[in-house]
């Protein structure tokens, strides 16, 4: 593992930041801890690192052999919002933050965009090249079902109330969900999805939420309907997602994620004329990166002071 950077700072508390392996990123978080006050521990000093922020979502394979060389670690800040590259490593004797709730502005902003793009049928006009049929619909005062109950949603929500939409919301319990008129518990996903006309798939990928969107899911949804994804592409069975489409079952679908990831490019799903694909940019590095290093430097600046932390990751749940 390469060297943390080395700041000159009085405070006691020590934070390690690695790997070092995507240096923008590295160089980022490393200024965002000295921004709340922190000292970037260096090489020779891991051991009395009380903290640890991760510097780079691909490189997993690697936590377990950094946390044995910190015995002094109290709080790990992981880079995503969702944490199931690390499920294997939420060791409970530490406590875990992920950026869960950071990026959800700009991936609402992308949900918005992509029923937007279907509703209105833009993905038949902007590959035409004579004059078509005028066709769409509006999202205005369309039933629109969540499917999670996180950052995105709480985003989503708002975003759509000039759109004046009935909003419904699944999460794992049927208590209220703030700005949606309904709420169901997973349990009740076919019926929440039944009268929707568009289905946007916001959930955190876990065990309890791998594969439920599967032919039977599709087979409750509107036979117009669309399915918006900027969760995980493991909450959707993709062969019968692709059945879904050929048949007409739904509408279309929107993916920002996909299963497999990338999607190769001889997948059937590129071939659907009623299935928009965009390559995981709900979010960003430009978009992201900023919002992430707001996330540290405010964490930081609470573990500090002995505050609450944000984003805490449930080891049991998943995220």
């Amino acid at each position: 593992m390469a060297a943390a950077t080395i700041y000159s700072c009085a405070v006691s508390t020590l934070i390690a930041v690695a790997p070092e392996s995507l240096p923008a990123m590295h160089r980022g978080l490393c200024d965002a801890v000295t921004r709340a006050g922190g000292v970037v521990a260096s090489e020779t000093d891991l051991e009395q690192a009380e903290a640890l922020v991760w510097a780079d979502p691909a490189a997993a394979e690697h936590f377990t052999a950094l946390i044995n060389r910190l015995p002094a670690l109290k709080w790990v800040q992981l880079p995503y919002a969702g944490v199931e590259t690390f499920t294997d490593h939420l060791d409970p004797r530490f406590t875990f933050t992920c950026a869960k709730g950071t990026y959800a502005l700009p991936v609402a902003e992308h949900v918005i965009a992509l029923a937007l793009a279907g509703l209105r049928d833009l993905h038949t006009f902007v590959p035409a090249t004579s004059w078509g049929d005028r066709t769409g619909r509006n999202l205005l005062g369309a039933n629109v079902t969540v499917l999670g109950a996180g950052g995105i949603t709480t985003e989503l929500v708002r975003l759509l109330e000039p759109w004046r939409c009935n909003i419904s919301v699944v999460r794992r319990s049927n208590d209220p969900f703030p700005g949606a008129d309904r709420t169901f518990a997973t349990n009740e996903l076919r019926q929440a999805i039944s009268a929707a006309d568009v289905v946007v798939v916001a959930w955190a990928l876990t065990d309890e939420t791998a594969g439920l969107l599967d032919a039977s899911a599709f087979a409750a949804m509107k036979h117009d309907a669309w399915l918006v994804n900027v969760g995980r592409g493991g909450h959707l069975v993709t062969d019968h997602l692709v059945a879904a489409l050929e048949t007409g079952t739904i509408g279309g679908a929107a993916l920002d994620v996909t299963d497999p990831e990338p999607l190769p490019a001889t997948h059937r799903l590129w071939q659907l004329d009623n299935c928009i694909i965009t390559p995981h940019v709900g979010n960003t590095a430009e978009m992201g990166l900023p919002l992430l290093m707001q996330r540290v430097e405010d964490n930081v600046r609470r573990f500090l002071q002995n505050q609450e932390l944000v984003g805490l990751v449930d080891i049991e749940a998943g995220y």
